[in-house]
């Protein structure tokens, strides 16, 4: 049975038949150069043996061996449980309500549309996506994730056009994680802690429009935000970077006055301790006997 190449390659049928011709030199089954589950983007090499005897000739092992290569997939595999196809002439993941609980290691490389929707990832690790230097959206909403680390979309800040982190449990995020984007961001639908961070985020990155008044106060320093879209506290006047700075300068005036009585009750303790020891001191001295009797003793006895 002749080795079926895929239409990316070209291969002489006079290989496949010379390999067939020689008993016991080469078996390639066909399902060996089919790809299966095209679909989810696997190719399988189920049930493809080789079997050479010792007087194969050396120009059989080398068709073989060549054949064999052109049948093996070189190119990156897909993710278990996701499905690897195309998307307007480029490369989709999609592996959404799969049940994910972190982010797949095995992604291709030259992946551009990544959907991880509707699973339990709790966090974003550093660099879990510096390899796909190609990525222009990710889809991450309505996931369970709580912590973003600072390096999280490293390497992939270029190209990034969309991300989607609503619908989870973020509280806070640091602002260097996103800042350094170009990509449209949807943060809505999250128990958000109202702070500078997150104003921050608001006034420098490129939020989506359509889901901007959906970021609202879960947490605030002040009960009266608490449930309020933040764009609507932030349009009424209120600052929370300099919320924080008034209270760091107020922690700092505690801080100081605290120092400042420590070393008053210090200097007061060491005078007092002091004025004890000079009383004692004297209290001692006056209790000794007097030199000058005991010099008239010593004269009357001579």
């Amino acid at each position: 049975m002749p080795c079926h190449i895929p239409s990316t390659h070209s291969f002489p049928p006079e290989m496949g038949e010379a390999l067939q011709e020689r008993r016991g030199a080469v078996l390639l089954p066909r399902s060996c150069c089919h790809p299966r589950g095209a679909a989810s983007g696997h190719t399988e090499l189920a049930g493809c043996t080789m079997t050479l005897t010792i007087t194969t000739p050396a120009t059989s092992v080398a068709q073989a061996f060549f054949c064999l290569l052109l049948c093996i997939p070189w190119g990156s595999s897909c993710p278990p449980s996701c499905q690897c196809t195309e998307r307007a002439g480029a490369k989709a993941v999609l592996c959404s309500s799969q049940h994910l609980e972190e982010i797949p290691k095995d992604i291709p490389r030259d992946v551009v549309f990544l959907k991880l929707d509707a699973n339990s990832i709790t966090r974003i690790p550093s660099n879990a996506f510096r390899h796909l230097s190609h990525l222009e959206e990710i889809d991450l909403s309505r996931n369970a994730i709580e912590k973003i680390d600072r390096a999280a979309f490293k390497g992939v800040a270029a190209g990034l056009r969309s991300l989607d982190l609503s619908s989870n449990r973020i509280r806070s995020i640091p602002k260097e994680a996103l800042l350094a984007l170009n990509a449209k961001l949807r943060l809505a639908n999250n128990p958000w802690h109202c702070e500078c961070a997150l104003q921050e985020v608001l006034w420098e990155a490129r939020l989506d429009l359509d889901s901007v008044q959906d970021i609202t106060c879960h947490t605030a320093p002040r009960q009266e935000y608490v449930g309020k879209p933040l764009l609507q506290v932030l349009d009424a006047g209120v600052n929370f970077c300099s919320v924080r700075q008034r209270t760091m300068d107020v922690a700092m005036l505690v801080a100081m006055f605290g120092w400042f009585a420590m070393l008053t009750v210090y200097v007061i303790c060491y005078v007092r301790h002091n004025r004890e020891d000079s009383c004692r001191h004297r209290d001692y001295l006056s209790s000794l006997p007097s030199a000058q009797p005991r010099a008239e003793a010593a004269s009357t006895a001579l």
